[in-house]
């Protein structure tokens, strides 16, 4: 029936992507109380949904920090281990009409992909991500589901919490906007709320993989960068790299599902060498 499945199975989620004749046909995320229980979850759950059965899925690609505990074939299809940063850059660029970008993939932290038609090199990474903000916002304001979380953001001032380029200058600098945080944190008032404080915790993770992703390209020609991962969906993303984007000049995508990327570009044949 040509079904094949990509599974990234994340350190906190698995997402999984099913293709029939090489065209989607499903997508789905599942989190569970550990890896291996949320990959099959999410098999089972995707092609239940869609009227299939194991029998009919020819292969199984699987990628991500979980795949290294899966050490057999599943339900004994075909199952292939493909390196996680190849699949993020390959994934990447297919949801986009880029033919090379950097690519930064936000998960529980934070992976730097340098891609283009030819060839995908890992840049590095950084351990600043989701994984940040719920262990922040469950240690600060005791509320460890994301959702909570960013329906507490959505209400929050950035003002009662950072310091910024207005509040040490006396008058105007003229490379740097007045708005320009000059310290997360850096000015958190006695009268701020658990909705700035939530805020104050995504603002600070995103502009950390900004000024990381600003660092990665800054002796590179590339002015692309694609962002992918959990966190490119959160509202406060495009708000935050626009603010990159002005200041530094660099092109920032938020593809459609940008979740899946990893997902997808684990499906796709490797790349030559």
């Amino acid at each position: 029936m040509g079904i094949v499945l990509g599974i990234d199975v994340g350190g906190s989620t698995t997402k999984i992507v099913g293709l029939k004749d090489k065209k989607c046909f499903g997508m789905l995320q599942v989190r569970a109380a550990d890896q291996i229980t949320s990959m099959y979850g999410a098999i089972g759950n995707l092609l239940s949904k869609h009227g299939f059965g194991p029998s009919d899925v020819s292969t199984i690609y699987l990628t991500g920090v979980g795949a290294s505990f899966v050490n057999e074939q599943i339900y004994d299809i075909e199952t292939i281990k493909v390196n996680e940063f190849e699949a993020i850059g390959r994934g990447a660029l297919s949801l986009t009409n880029l033919d090379e970008a950097l690519v930064v993939s936000m998960g529980t932290g934070t992976a730097f992909v340098r891609a283009d038609e030819n060839e995908v090199k890992h840049l590095g990474g950084s351990g600043v991500g989701g994984g940040t903000i719920i262990g922040l916002s469950s240690l600060i304001l005791g509320k460890s589901d994301v959702d909570a979380v960013l329906a507490l953001a959505e209400k929050g001032d950035l003002k009662n919490i950072d310091l910024t380029v207005s509040d040490i200058f006396c008058t105007d600098v003229q490379s740097l906007p007045s708005d320009l945080t000059a310290a997360n944190f850096g000015k958190i008032k006695s009268t701020a709320s658990d909705t700035d404080i939530a805020l104050g915790i995504v603002n600070m993770v995103f502009e950390t993989v900004g000024m990381l992703t600003v660092f990665a390209l800054k002796n590179d020609k590339i002015k692309d960068v694609i962002l992918t991962g959990t966190l490119a969906t959160f509202p406060q993303a495009e708000t935050v790299f626009s603010k990159f984007h002005d200041l530094i000049g660099l092109n920032f995508t938020i593809p459609q599902d940008a979740v899946f990327a990893t997902a997808l570009g684990a499906t796709n044949a490797p790349l030559s060498r």
